[in-house]
C-alpha cells in the first residue's frame, strides 16, 4: 500500500562552527536610599446627598427599563418574523398539493 516517506536528517556537511562560549556577567543591583515616610494622603470621600440617591435611582430604573424594552421588541419582532414564515410556508405547501392533485 502507500505509505509515505519520512524525510531524514541530513548531515551537515563542510565546516561547522563551535558554538561560542558565554561567559556570566556580574549583576549589580543598586538600591535607592530610603525614603521619609509620606504622610497618608487623606482622599476625598463621596457624599451622597438625597437628592443624589434618587437622581441615580431613577438613572438605573432608566436605564433598565430602555434596554428592556430593547430587548423585548427585538423578540417580538423575531417570533412574528417566524409565524409569518411558518405561515407563507403552510400556504405554499397547500398551493404545490393543490396542484398535483388537478393533474
Amino acid at each position: 500500500m502507500l505509505r509515505p516517506k519520512i524525510p531524514t536528517m541530513p548531515t551537515p556537511t563542510g565546516l561547522s562552527t563551535p558554538p561560542a562560549v558565554v561567559e556570566p556577567t556580574a549583576v549589580v543591583q543598586h538600591r535607592p536610599a530610603p525614603a521619609a515616610a509620606e504622610p497618608a494622603t487623606s482622599r476625598p470621600t463621596v457624599q451622597l446627598t438625597p437628592g443624589a440617591v434618587v437622581a441615580l435611582v431613577g438613572g438605573g430604573t432608566a436605564v433598565v427599563l430602555v434596554v428592556g424594552a430593547v430587548l423585548v421588541s427585538m423578540l417580538l419582532a423575531v417570533a412574528i418574523t417566524g409565524a409569518s414564515v411558518a405561515i407563507c410556508a403552510v400556504v405554499l405547501r397547500s398551493l404545490l398539493t393543490s396542484e398535483t392533485r388537478r393533474r
